[in-house]
């Protein structure tokens, strides 16, 4: 059912055109508003900088360990090092008579110096790691924060084109806001209607086509458009559309 029938004078009925019409642009500038290209290069980069964010994280993580690794190695080449010293000393200061102890001492000068080569080998193989993450941490740092200035031009290009549609946007309601208090509230109570369901509520009748949905009116469809009074709102039999006649209808 299409409810009571509505009455329009052929003005009021043509400046449904004009609304329709600012209803496709507010319509076509909401959809630029949601599909806006910056949006999607923002989210992708936003999480482009977190992977990269966490990689920065790790790789000082590790560079971190490594150093406090060689730190620790560094401890005990110190300890090791003091340790033959004192036994050097022992040794060197003759205090150590007995063949037994001296041979004893003498093996553990040797095996602290064979366990300090060892660590201090140890300490080269860390150092050439910690170059390695070290050089890793500034490689992802350089490449985060190169991300990060991208990010905000992105950001600063994104909302530079949201204020200006939202200007446009404004501008559009404005004018449609004009055009709308201009119509008859039944006739715009009907098209506000329609427009909840077809993003439009009124189509010209062009050369016997609506031109909501493009389809040719039938012949018995057309002649009860031309018996219908001018001041009668009629709408297309195939998407319910009003349709509003124009000298270019055809009839």
């Amino acid at each position: 059912m299409d409810g009571p029938v509505v009455k329009a004078a052929p003005e009021a009925q043509k400046r449904l055109l004009d609304l329709a019409e600012l209803d496709l642009v507010i319509h076509r500038l909401m959809h630029r508003r949601r599909t806006l290209p910056e949006l999607a290069e923002y989210e992708e980069t936003s999480a482009r900088l977190a992977r990269l964010a966490t990689q920065v994280i790790a790789a000082e993580t590790e560079a971190g360990d490594l150093a406090r690794e060689q730190a620790k190695v560094e401890s005990d080449v110190e300890s090791v090092r003091a340790r033959a010293a004192r036994d050097q000393q022992r040794l060197d200061s003759g205090q150590v008579s007995s063949p037994r102890d001296l041979a004893s001492l003498q093996s553990e000068i040797a095996s602290l110096k064979r366990r300090q080569n060892d660590l201090e080998e140890v300490i080269l193989e860390i150092m050439e790691r910690r170059e390695a993450a070290d050089a890793q941490v500034q490689k992802l740092t350089a490449e985060r924060d190169s991300l990060s200035a991208a990010l905000e031009a992105i950001a600063a290009r994104r909302d530079a084109a949201l204020a200006e549609i939202d200007r446009e946007l404004a501008e559009t309601r404005d004018r449609r806001g004009k055009v709308a208090g201009e119509i008859p509230p039944d006739l715009l109570g009907l098209y506000e209607k329609l427009r909840e369901q077809y993003e439009v509520g009124a189509a010209m009748l062009q050369h016997g086509r609506c031109q909501g949905c493009k389809v040719v009116l039938s012949i018995a469809e057309l002649n009860a458009i031309r018996a219908a009074a001018p001041d009668e709102v009629v709408r297309c039999e195939e998407c319910r559309r009003i349709l509003v006649r124009t000298p270019e209808s055809g009839l």
